[in-house]
């Protein structure tokens, strides 16, 4: 049995399945499907479907008697854009918000002591600029969501896995040369050279 999956991690293979498979589902196939290709429990994978179409990440239509679910991949990346360009929106309004602050201060700081106005308006501007520091923050991880430089980091790691591979099979060669050379065991030559025993292409 492998790890226990926090909900989060259920909710994104879940999507990950409409997203490969993209057509709608009813919901027993989902139930067979969880399992056997994304090691969620059949028994929760109710709930996790839920808990996406409450969120508006998934589609739920009633077609007769029955409920398909369904999220197609384009839909997903129309979403972040929007949720990106929304952020990116109120990161301008904010730093708008904070220039207009800091030049009242700096106004107010001409020839006068500290007064109440100016200490309002540096908690006013110490407030902004934590809600712009979260909307940054906010806004990076949509932007490490973006779906070209997801498949970018896919075909970099199905170039590195080819590459591990390509290595592997010439040290199972130079093996097998040296076996039928030399007629050395093969387990001799793995201790002689630190080779592991499950050392195999991945």
């Amino acid at each position: 049995m492998g790890p226990r999956l926090s909900l989060e991690e259920k909710r994104k293979r879940m999507m990950d399945i409409f997203h490969e498979m993209p057509e709608p589902f009813l919901l027993k196939e989902l139930e067979r499907i969880g399992p056997k290709q994304k090691g969620i429990v059949s028994q929760s994978v109710k709930d996790v479907v839920q808990s996406l179409v409450d969120d508006g990440m998934c589609h739920c239509e009633k077609v007769g008697t029955s409920n398909f679910f369904w999220a197609f991949p384009s839909e997903a990346a129309v979403k972040r854009k929007n949720k990106m360009m929304q952020l990116e929106k109120e990161l301008a309004q904010m730093q708008a918000k904070q220039k207009e602050l800091a030049d009242l201060i700096a106004n107010a700081q001409l020839g006068r002591e500290h007064t109440e106005e100016r200490g309002y308006l540096l908690e006013e501007m110490m407030e902004t600029e934590a809600l712009w520091n979260r909307q940054q923050e906010e806004l990076k991880q949509f932007k490490e969501c973006d779906p070209v430089l997801m498949n970018r980091k896919r075909e970099e790691a199905v170039m590195a896995k080819d590459a591990a591979n390509r290595w592997t099979d010439n040290v199972f060669i130079i093996q097998s040369w040296v076996r039928d050379k030399f007629n050395m065991d093969m387990g001799e030559f793995n201790k002689f050279f630190g080779i592991p025993a499950e050392f195999d292409s991945v």
